[in-house]
């Protein structure tokens, strides 16, 4: 099954063929790819500070609460009102992530399936990259693929920018592979395994590693042609990749 050119499509479609694709993917994982003691699960984020202070809601719609006032109906008077996060964004926000646990619940590895609100903003890019590097730091090995093209605030791609503060390598890739598939091995030293790729390649199967040089082919192709299939076709019209 060839990669699909998921930047044609609008953020809410390929939000849902990834949620899709990370349930395939942790059912393959989970029907025998992992060896025993380990489980895979999927693992929706929650990110953010612990606030201090929290409202809570009852039983009272806003429109019938007293003293609450509906933003629709009586917009706030101020000059300039800006949203802090996009569109793209809160479907990222809200993508599941695979998690490599062993049966005592000690994570070993993550997996992690890139969304446009990955890489819609500079903050975005800076999220991503500090959370991948937080996991190899505490020893969580993680895999990555990044289904969308170089953008200006990545210009050099998630892996080299994830790579940059340990070495200074530079990104080689040929100009036809704009995406990525990366895999961290999270031992001593960490390892990058990269494969550039492009629309209407083959998902490589990745090293998933389970311990420091221990790892298992990791079946993204399978998953993702599970997801592609499940996919009505309706919702396919203009993704046909490059045969």
């Amino acid at each position: 099954m060839p990669m699909h050119d998921w930047s044609k499509k609008n953020v809410g479609l390929y939000h849902n063929f990834h949620q899709d694709w990370a349930t395939q993917l942790y059912r393959a994982l989970n029907a025998g790819r992992l060896p025993p003691g380990y489980l895979a699960m999927t693992d929706q984020r929650v990110e953010g500070w612990e606030p201090d202070v929290i409202t809570l809601h009852t039983h009272s719609t806003p429109s019938s609460s007293p003293g609450g006032l509906a933003v629709a109906e009586r917009p706030p008077k101020v000059r300039t009102v800006v949203r802090a996060e996009s569109e793209a964004g809160a479907y990222a926000r809200r993508a599941n992530r695979i998690v490599i646990k062993t049966e005592n619940g000690i994570v070993v590895s993550v997996i992690e399936i890139v969304s446009p609100g990955n890489k819609d903003r500079a903050h975005s890019v800076n999220q991503f990259v500090s959370k991948i590097r937080d996991f190899l730091r505490m020893g969580v090995h993680v895999l990555f693929v990044d289904p969308f093209p170089l953008g200006k605030h990545d210009p050099h791609g998630l892996h080299t920018a994830v790579w940059s503060v340990w070495t200074d390598t530079p990104d080689d890739r040929p100009a036809e592979k704009p995406l990525t598939a990366v895999s961290y091995d999270a031992g001593n030293p960490f390892i990058a395994y990269v494969e550039p790729l492009a629309v209407g390649d083959a998902l490589p199967e990745m090293p998933l590693f389970l311990e420091p040089g221990v790892y298992i082919p990791c079946p993204l192709e399978e998953s993702y042609t599970a997801a592609w299939n499940a996919l009505p076709m309706v919702l396919r019209e203009g993704l046909e990749a490059k045969e």
